[in-house]
């Protein structure tokens, strides 16, 4: 089966360098539902809106395997040749990753700019890092994925050595290939200096560690200002946070956290933003405690969910106490659905950090949990009176 759906788009007015016009392309294969497939495009969309892409419309394919040429069928290439006509499209953006190969089999084909999923969430991370740290991680993950794309030909002709000097001589993919394998390792060396002094830092910290984490626009960022009272950005868009920042909140009297939000995880996070961002994503295996939150209001929060544990598996934090933590349940219109959720998580929080709903449970929860992990321990508080009363945070 076939599909396919094209909507022109206004061209930009004056005014600056338009923005890139991009036709998205996605092919549903293996055991991913069509429902899925729809999301994933959705998400691939909010993905082209983030990098400031204008989307002019989109073409999906249904196959059994892609292609190993160009991923798509060669008819429906010819489909994306004209809608790219159509709409004056100048970007391609694929919602699969694609080899080297179909790439360029791609880009010759129809003689505008390729790129996949994975470059994409890259250069959206390129351009939101803000911190010294974040930038170094994110050229750090650029190099890794660039180096592994220099094209080899068997036909590159070689740059002999000298007289006296063996073997074949440099090639060109070489020489172009050890530069960004030095940078490589000086970038590896500053990140490792960094989560060196990070560690040593922590241990000397005055109050618990509790860190945010979950998919990227769960509402985190929102949550930490309800919560310290704080002014972190916030953007209704993916990935408006890539740098940590920490708040210092008020449970109780006598009782602080310091409270972490970290980069939002996404279906498909590209493997080497993971480990480029190791230094970062330690803060929540290292931490007390982690409110794992998820969009309450979101049709595939489970999915969201399930990604989530995932990634925290990948950087061996998933066995750190949590509290699970909904958020934007107030957007919840029918309250069916709402039940339903509180039936299948029975021991979530479920609050809106925009109106205040729950956010005064979610810090008694908080205070008690790391009271009874000893988190305390060795900080010079002990438990207030009425401790088995509670509730302490509205005092």
């Amino acid at each position: 089966m076939k599909e396919s759906y094209f909507e022109p788009t206004p061209q930009t007015g004056a005014g600056g360098a338009p923005p890139e016009r991009a036709l998205l392309v996605q092919v549903v294969h293996g055991r991913q539902t069509k429902a899925e497939g729809v999301e994933s495009l959705a998400e691939l969309e909010r993905l082209a809106d983030t990098a400031g892409v204008v989307v002019i419309g989109a073409v999906t394919q249904r196959r059994d395997r892609p292609t190993p040429k160009f991923y798509v069928g060669e008819g429906k290439l010819e489909d994306i040749q004209m809608a790219c006509r159509q709409g004056g499209a100048n970007l391609v953006i694929f919602d699969n990753d694609l080899s080297p190969v179909q790439v360029n089999n791609i880009d010759l084909a129809l003689g505008i700019k390729v790129i996949d999923r994975t470059e994409l969430i890259l250069q959206i991370f390129a351009r939101r890092a803000r911190s010294a740290e974040a930038q170094i991680q994110v050229e750090l993950a650029q190099l890794e994925y660039l180096v592994s794309r220099i094209p080899v030909s068997a036909r590159q002709q070689r740059f002999q050595g000298g007289i006296g000097m063996r073997g074949p001589g440099e090639s060109p993919f070489r020489l172009r290939n050890a530069p960004m394998r030095r940078r490589i390792k000086d970038l590896k060396e500053k990140l490792e200096h960094i989560r060196s002094r990070r560690s040593t830092t922590r241990v000397k910290r005055p109050y618990p560690l509790v860190c945010l984490v979950g998919y990227t626009n769960a509402g985190k960022s929102t949550l930490l200002n309800a919560l310290a009272d704080a002014d972190a950005y916030v953007d209704d868009r993916l990935f408006a946070t890539l740098d940590t920042k920490t708040r210092l909140v008020h449970l109780a009297p006598q009782y602080n956290v310091l409270l972490i939000d970290t980069v939002g995880f996404i279906r498909h996070l590209p493997h080497g933003l993971v480990a480029s961002f190791r230094s970062t994503l330690d803060v929540a295996r290292e931490a007390d405690l982690l409110l794992r939150v998820a969009d309450a209001s979101h049709p595939f929060v489970c999915d969201h969910i399930e990604i989530s544990e995932q990634t925290l598996e990948t950087i061996e934090a998933r066995q750190v106490p949590y509290i699970r933590v909904f958020n934007k349940a107030d957007l919840i219109a029918d309250e069916k659905e709402l039940d339903n959720l509180q039936k299948d998580w029975p021991d979530a929080m479920f609050v809106s950090a925009r109106s205040g709903r729950g956010l005064a449970g979610l810090k008694d929860e908080l205070c008690r949990r790391l009271i009874e992990q000893g988190a305390y321990a060795g900080r010079k508080v002990h438990p207030p009176a009425g401790f088995a009363d509670g509730p302490w945070s509205k005092q």
